[in-house]
């Protein structure tokens, strides 16, 4: 695991003004990647930093040779118009290119001259997939909404038997990963038979949802065939973004049976376009909880350091808004509010289990947690469980009400780090919006 060393120094601050600004949420403390080009040029994609409302074009600073040793070879795997060659370099040399851009961009720094020219708006900005994602696996890893889910199809044993000893995940589709600002038509399919004569209906998805989540980038995979232990299993994690894993929830109730999601989950995904390393999130760490009652995770799931501080303390956010309330200039309604350190299962966990059997991640590969409900009314991750399972309408503050997305709702999610005495660290935000099917 990595703790703290002098780049989360609270007091540090950057020679970028808004990087000073509190609740900036780029603060020089966080310093997450992603690619990017000025919008509607022609120019290649290339990998950046943010910091305050910048992006530092790392592709021009590596041209230049700042650094020496590991750190320059980081920022030399920074030309690609993706990140997985720095992500395949491993955890050394992603905390040296840290540590360098850290010092470079503090005030005082004598880079500051060298670095300037290389500073964008990032309102000036458009932004694509950070990594090549040869695969995606989605994880289930929130009691509080397997619970809230299960309990709509089997009041009386919400929770299937193997989920508490293993963490739950399936195969998704990798090629319809957006980022955000994704636009996607909505989804048509089959969905389940009538009373009328038990043929299938087939259209347009009526019950739409979103889903809170985020993900997780691999960064050294392993070979095929050897396990990656819980007790190096952060070592192979570059970073975490904000994800929403779209779900037509009418198309997954007639498809799920018996081998789970397909075509109401592979026609959008859409994440954030910046990676928060897991170094700039070690001040937000938290222990690992288990209630006694439950049965504790198996040995190979296990370590005293994921025990002591292997949750994150991250809060995430729901936004919505619609064409009327866009029209009316209306703020976008907060439509729910939880935290990733109530999920059940932990980033080091998920790793480990994933390739307990001999799988081999590559970098680059994304891992969804899974919707991150919490526990009270308020913090439900989707709306399937807002409107208690098509039940409830959610009324909007403007006055309209959802119990699905409709054709040009906007969905916008939102994390962040918060604690007295430090700096807000953002994962910035994922927005996605439903367009009219294609029928």
């Amino acid at each position: 695991m990595v703790y703290l060393n002098e780049t989360h120094d609270p007091s540090l601050q950057s020679w970028v003004a808004s990087a000073n600004v509190a609740e900036n949420g780029f603060p020089i403390q966080n310093l997450p990647f992603s690619v990017f080009r000025i919008a509607g040029s022609s120019q290649a994609f290339r990998p950046g930093v943010a910091i305050g409302d910048q992006a530092l074009d790392l592709a021009a600073l590596a041209r230049i040779q700042p650094f020496t040793g590991i750190a320059q070879e980081a920022l030399d795997a920074c030309q690609a118009t993706q990140l997985n060659a720095l992500m395949a370099l491993g955890q050394a040399h992603w905390s040296a290119l840290r540590l360098e851009l850290s010092r470079a961009l503090r005030t005082d720094s004598s880079l500051q001259s060298t670095l300037e020219p290389m500073l964008h708006n990032q309102s000036d900005l458009e932004f694509a997939l950070p990594a090549h994602i040869g695969d995606y696996t989605d994880f289930y890893i929130s009691l509080h909404h397997a619970t809230a889910i299960g309990k709509q199809f089997r009041p009386d044993n919400p929770l299937l038997p193997n989920y508490k000893w293993v963490p739950i995940g399936y195969h998704g589709r990798a090629s319809s990963i957006g980022v955000s600002g994704q636009a996607f038509a909505r989804p048509v399919g089959q969905t389940r038979p009538g009373a009328e004569d038990g043929t299938p209906g087939f259209g347009p998805c009526e019950r739409l949802d979103f889903e809170l989540e985020l993900g997780i980038f691999v960064g050294q995979g392993n070979d095929l065939g050897e396990r990656i232990p819980i007790t190096e299993a952060e070592s192979h994690v570059f970073g975490l973004c904000i994800l929403n894993d779209w779900s037509a929830r009418d198309l997954q109730a007639w498809e799920y049976q018996p081998l789970g999601p397909f075509l109401a989950k592979n026609f959008a995904s859409t994440i954030s376009p910046w990676i928060v390393t897991l170094e700039a999130l070690a001040p937000f760490r938290t222990a690992f909880q288990r209630n006694a009652d439950d049965p504790q995770p198996m040995p190979y799931l296990t370590s005293d350091d994921n025990k002591a501080a292997g949750a994150f303390d991250i809060g995430l956010d729901v936004l919505l808004s619609t064409q009327q309330s866009r029209a009316d200039n209306a703020e976008p309604a907060l439509l729910c509010r939880s935290n990733f350190k109530e999920a059940y299962w932990s980033i080091a966990q998920l790793l480990t289990h994933h390739t307990v059997n001999g799988c081999n991640l590559q970098p680059g590969d994304l891992l969804g947690t899974g919707t991150l409900s919490g526990p009270d009314q308020g913090q439900e991750g989707s709306l399937l469980e807002l409107n208690q399972g098509g039940k409830e309408p959610v009324k909007l503050p403007w006055g309209e009400e959802r119990l699905f997305l409709q054709d040009n709702d906007e969905v916008v999610l939102r994390a962040k780090c918060s604690k007295p005495g430090y700096p807000t660290i953002s994962l910035g935000e994922c927005a996605g919006t439903v367009l009219p099917a294609k029928f």
